[in-house]
């Protein structure tokens, strides 16, 4: 496969790279893509990821369908979730029915102790009434599991669209949309309409004292060790040690909570608020966590609010690839071994190996000999690396569903079915040592991430595909593309977040103050660049917010430019394809993968909650920091795509 067929129908010829890359890039791509009108953004990613939901569509069409499964079996599990999900019929015939038993505890609370029990009876059904309440590794005891207590409760994405002039409509909309909800529930126009005020009420005391997204991406501040004295003493009016003993920890646990003065927060709308109040928040907690699983108008309702109103999405996607998504998330490593033994073979995760290795080599010299770094930090930056592990593809031991009841009865019971046991399978770690080979995203994923507190990286089989990943295409396409990607993760754990846990994967300052100077100043660069990017007009880009990305981002392009310049044995190949130089190749590839579309208030919602810039920033946002760019385009002082020398970073 040559280059020119990944590169050049999305390119637009007429355009000056000197003047607007990401345009020659993309620019005839971007003049036709249309955004679909069941999405809210367009580009590599969804596109690559509407291609591999039709693979896994496949997959669930066939084990639903299969005659005699081998009961409790993956197969039998995967296809009857899928079943039960697509029988509208019965779906709208049962209404609300499935969940009497939650609503009727709910009305039944009559005392703090009731109260406190039901939040825990949602929580265990991945729901988080007030706050959240869940299990992972403790940060700064990475060989142990923690219970971490943060903040939540809110049905709007974040603190930010209760107090922002940009979210006033949403607000209105918002608080609309709950008084629907409490009418399809039962309740008269009168009623559902007090009690959506007094859910909104709730929400915007919680968002008060929720700390911003930028502040939530401080790992040291948001790591505040927690028992039940300290509990007592930041929400003395909540029952702790009742909540302690129903979840399952006992009376004297040790656990981490994020945010102290939102706890406090929480203790004073207790003092301030009715039970019947806390009636009218759970019941919306319990409806607005499972319309999505219900009958049609309570679907319509919730999609009109949260993919209409709060990203544009003009329609639901198809119900098949709904289901699929929800099938991904409640079975995924069930589904996920299907996945994998039909369509990652052995010979792309060789290949992927091998390109990871590269990329690992490069990143090694960059740290041995980067310039700013003072030998006591460096030498522990190295034992970092050593210690880093990599997983590619799919996990080598899968999780047992086998506890896990799956029928054809009722779609939302086996969500939340799903929901619990994926609750209780987290709780089981907690005195247990750490299980280093476990996964956090699935197989099919079209993604990867860096896990800082098991110091790995991981890259799932969904993104080892075209437009990322060809192992027959041009080197300069694939490392433009997953090469980058690649890098881009094992940056992460050394970017301004990932570079604060040690060789062990735990939160501890092993950087010299000169060092950690050095660092914050090269990175502030990034903020600035980013910060400088208009979204829409009047809206830019939180530099600070998308700062880990941005780092990693540079990273990634950066070292894997220089893993493409070390492949030993393509000596022979043309440095020329469709007169595009290698270099050339390399910087279209990685601008290919950023190409996006939004619609407005996805735009909106992005920039005020992602930790990503947007595409069009990405893709030339890291190349405007490396000389080889400007080298491989003719890029020069005065050109509108000049970025000056002084307001280059360079850290890794």
């Amino acid at each position: 496969m040559h280059a020119e067929v990944l590169l050049r129908p999305g390119m637009d010829m007429m355009v000056d790279p000197r003047v607007d890359f990401y345009n020659y890039a993309n620019g005839t791509w971007m003049k036709t893509a249309v955004i679909p009108s069941d999405k809210p953004a367009w580009g590599s990613f969804v596109e690559l990821g509407d291609t591999n939901w039709q693979k896994i569509k496949g997959i669930l069409e066939e084990t639903s369908t299969l005659k005699s499964p081998t009961p409790g079996s993956i197969e039998q599990k995967v296809g009857d979730f899928y079943a039960s999900a697509m029988d509208t019929a019965q779906i709208e015939k049962q209404g609300i029915k499935p969940l009497d038993s939650y609503f009727q505890q709910i009305n039944a609370i009559a005392s703090r102790t009731d109260l406190v029990n039901e939040i825990v009876s949602l929580q265990k059904c991945h729901m988080d009434p007030l706050f959240d309440g869940s299990v992972a590794v403790d940060e700064k005891d990475s060989d142990h599991m923690a219970f971490y207590l943060s903040q939540g409760g809110l049905g709007l994405p974040s603190r930010e669209y209760y107090f922002s002039d940009l979210f006033v409509k949403v607000r209105q909309a918002y608080q609309e949309h709950i008084k629907a909800m409490f009418i399809l529930l039962g309740d008269s126009p009168d009623i559902a309409s007090r009690n959506a005020q007094t859910v909104f009420e709730i929400e915007t005391e919680l968002a008060k004292d929720s700390r911003k997204m930028v502040d939530l991406r401080d790992a040291i501040k948001n790591y505040n060790p927690m028992n039940l004295d300290i509990m007592m003493k930041l929400a003395p009016n909540f029952l702790w040690k009742e909540y302690f003993d129903s979840i399952g920890l006992g009376s004297d646990p040790h656990g981490v909570v994020g945010q102290p003065e939102f706890f406090t927060a929480v203790d004073h709308l207790l003092q301030e608020r009715s039970l019947d109040d806390w009636k009218s928040y759970l019941r919306w907690n319990l409806i607005n966590n499972t319309a999505k699983y219900l009958g049609s108008a309570f679907e319509d309702e919730h999609f009109h609010f949260y993919l209409t109103v709060l990203n544009g999405t003009k329609q639901k996607e198809p119900r098949w690839q709904r289901v699929a998504r929800q099938t991904d998330s409640s079975l995924g490593e069930a589904l996920g071994q299907l996945y994998v033994s039909k369509y990652f073979p052995p010979e792309v995760k060789k290949r992927a190996s091998e390109m990871i290795s590269s990329i690992l080599e490069v990143f090694h010299g960059r740290l041995e000999h980067v310039e700013w770094m003072t030998p006591e930090t460096r030498q522990k930056a190295l034992q970092k690396f050593v210690a880093l592990r990599v997983k590619v593809g799919y996990p080598d031991k899968w999780i047992d569903y086998s506890k896990l009841q799956i029928d054809r009865d009722s779609y939302v019971t086996n969500v939340l079915r799903a929901h619990a046991f994926e609750f209780h399978r987290q709780m089981d770690k907690l005195n247990k040592p750490v299980d280093k080979t476990e996964w956090h995203m699935t197989p099919s994923t079209v993604n990867a991430y860096n896990n800082p507190t098991g110091n790995e990286v991981v890259f799932p089989a969904g993104i080892l595909q075209p437009p990322f990943f060809d192992p027959s295409a041009d080197d300069a396409v694939n490392y433009g593309g997953i090469g980058a990607v690649i890098a881009h993760e094992i940056t992460h754990g050394y970017d301004d977040q990932g570079r604060k846990y040690d060789a062990k994967g735990n939160l501890k300052e092993w950087w010299t103050l000169k060092d950690a100077a050095q660092f914050k100043e090269r990175s502030q660069k990034l903020v600035a660049q980013f910060s400088n990017y208009e979204a829409l007009p009047d809206l830019k880009v939180n530099g600070e917010l998308c700062l880990g990305e941005d780092i990693a981002d540079l990273g990634g392009v950066s070292i894997a430019y220089e893993a493409l310049h070390h492949i030993k044995g393509r000596e022979n190949e043309p440095s020329l394809i469709e007169d595009l130089t290698r270099d050339q190749r390399f910087f279209l590839a990685w601008a290919k993968i950023w190409r996006s579309k939004y619609r407005e208030e996805y735009l909106k919602n992005m920039i005020t909650v992602n930790v990503h810039a947007p595409g069009q920033f990405r893709a030339i946002g890291a190349p405007s920091n490396l000389s080889e760019f400007f080298t491989a385009f003719g890029i020069k002082p005065g050109d509108p795509m000049w970025f000056p020398v002084e307001s280059r970073a360079k850290i890794w």
